[in-house]
């Protein structure tokens, strides 16, 4: 009887292709996963960090819930503020501003693959604002045998304001590699409302002048369509601040897990 012995060259070949085989199954197996996490790489222009947990309930929906958190710093998109907040009191370069979002949503794909394809998402999203808002006001301080003396001064109103809102927006979402997806969104917005309170705690008592100057200042403050009711006393001011509240979500992009 003859024996053929396989070459070395061959037994490369075959091992390569056994090689090949095993990790196309093994990758078909992870392709099929339920759940994907979503890191948003455009909010980092915004010093936003946000993170998304995507779980597939059928072929065509999903559910997804995602934290945003964005650390106290200079206010950005500053010329969109000033829109809002007419006064020129304000300091825009001493404003500062933080937040943190919880967001909450439903997918419906018009694919035919779990978590794949063009999808409209509504949603509701939690949101607050942290914010540190510079107002300078002068008053005129009368004293015994001078003339009066003008003094300007500057207060940080601090506090949160927090908003709830509901919308909805479309995308698409593909599976680049075996693990990796990518999830583009267009367009969409929310709409809902807001409320909160900003104090400043005087560290000195403040006398009369002061206080009527400040009071003034803050109501001079324009915030349309919002709605700001002050209050100055010789320890300090409040403002309390409610409205409607929208936005827009515009283009980003998403890459994520998918197991």
């Amino acid at each position: 009887m003859e024996v053929h012995k396989i070459n070395t060259p061959m037994k490369k070949i075959f091992f390569i292709i056994a090689l090949f085989c095993k990790l196309q199954l093994n990758a078909q197996k992870l392709i099929g996963g339920n759940n994907i996490i979503k890191g948003n790489l455009t909010s980092f222009a915004l010093n936003n960090y946000q993170l998304t947990y995507e779980r597939s309930l059928n072929h065509f929906m999903s559910v997804s819930a995602s934290y945003r958190y964005m650390p106290k710093g200079r206010l950005p998109l500053k010329s969109t503020v000033k829109r809002f907040i007419d006064n020129p009191a304000i300091n825009y370069d001493l404003f500062q501003m933080g937040n943190n979002a919880l967001t909450f949503e439903g997918r419906f794909y018009l694919g035919l693959q779990k978590m794949s394809g063009f999808y409209i998402a509504p949603y509701t999203r939690f949101a607050n604002f942290d914010l540190v808002v510079p107002v300078s006001y002068t008053y005129s301080l009368e004293l015994p045998f001078i003339a009066p003396i003008d003094i300007t001064s500057t207060v940080f109103l601090n506090g949160v304001i927090k908003s709830s809102s509901y919308g909805a927006y479309f995308g698409f979402q593909k599976q680049l590699l075996t693990k990796l997806v990518m999830d583009i969104w267009f367009i969409g917005g929310h709409y809902g409302n807001s409320n909160g309170t900003l104090n400043f705690a005087s560290p000195i008592k403040l006398p009369s002048q002061a206080i009527d100057a400040l009071q003034k200042t803050l109501d001079d403050t324009k915030l349309n369509p919002f709605e700001l009711k002050s209050k100055v006393t010789q320890n300090g001011a409040t403002a309390d601040m409610k409205g409607p509240w929208a936005g827009i979500r515009g283009l980003g992009i998403s890459l994520g897990l998918r197991f």
